[in-house]
């Protein structure tokens, strides 16, 4: 067997793989098809005798297409080819495929062509086929936290897209919970909100923020794991944090006169937080559609 029949059948082994990545990237099948075709070109030119993780390596080429194809779409101002399109397509993990469909049904790929190209792609290649951060940051030229912060407001505008009045009033309620007992220093209260292994992440400018006016409570590091750990970390503090709107999502914003300084991002499953992501970099904060909510009437459970 020569050394292009190998890559032929190494390439067709992922086949199946690549469609499905393309598939979500684009939202147009006869466009995944021309994306694999164009990686498989690219790949079988290339050298790849270095490569250790060929899986990972020819994801990392479709990606690069697909990415390439949604600029130039975006330029354009092109939307997809309008065909049928199925509502699951071959190749994603059932359960990952299982577990977004539940907060966003089959209006994905609507939703997903409202998105950024890097925003799409730092989305589609993390939350439906798992690539860590790490390997989609050199695809879209930016740092793997700066990636984070693409698919968190990816994950948020699908959720929000797909989000009816009873979820996001559900949404705030727990929100509002767990501001009130971080202001009131409950840390039971705080446990009583927070998934057992939830997960708080801070970007640098609200690490150096807190270690400004943390006049002895605990340090906030970068990532921190477990409920007693970020209820520790959050007793106290947020005094005047408000609930907020952020890309459509419950959150919530420090926002002095007005002007959102710092957000407060939630991912909220079966009643419990999740996970928490705090931005106060100008220019990300600056770039989020932020709307404070006000008092909700008393009896309104709509």
């Amino acid at each position: 067997m020569d050394e292009h029949q190998w890559l032929a059948e190494r390439f067709e082994e992922n086949r199946t793989h690549l469609r499905a990545v393309a598939y979500r990237m684009l939202g147009s099948p006869a466009e995944a098809d021309d994306a694999v075709q164009d990686a498989w070109l690219r790949f079988s030119r290339s050298d790849n005798s270095g490569v250790e993780n060929l899986g990972g390596w020819l994801t990392t080429i479709v990606a690069r297409v697909c990415l390439n194809m949604l600029q130039s779409r975006r330029s354009r101002r092109e939307e997809p080819l309008d065909e049928q399109v199925p509502d699951t397509i071959e190749g994603i993990d059932p359960e990952r495929e299982a577990m977004l469909a539940d907060s966003v049904g089959s209006a994905l790929l609507v939703v997903l062509d409202t998105l950024t190209p890097a925003e799409r792609l730092a989305f589609v290649l993390h939350d439906l086929f798992a690539v860590p951060f790490d390997d989609i940051a050199p695809i879209i030229e930016r740092s793997p936290a700066a990636a984070r912060q693409l698919a968190s407001r990816a994950r948020r505008r699908v959720q929000g897209a797909a989000a009816g009045p009873a979820d996001l009033t559900r949404r705030r309620k727990v929100v509002e919970a767990f501001l009130a007992a971080s202001r009131n220093g409950d840390f039971d209260a705080l446990l009583a909100v927070l998934d057992p292994d939830v997960v708080l992440r801070a970007d640098p400018a609200t690490v150096q923020a807190a270690a400004r006016q943390a006049r002895g409570a605990p340090a906030m590091a970068g990532e921190i794991h477990g409920a007693a750990a970020v209820a520790d970390t959050f007793s106290g503090r947020a005094q005047a944090a408000q609930p907020a709107l952020i890309d459509g999502t419950v959150g919530a914003v420090w926002a002095p006169a007005g002007r959102p300084r710092a957000v407060f991002n939630f991912t909220i499953t079966a009643g419990k937080i999740t996970a928490i992501e705090m931005l106060s970099d100008p220019e990300v904060v600056h770039g989020l559609d932020v709307t404070i909510l006000g008092d909700v009437p008393d009896g309104d459970d709509s």
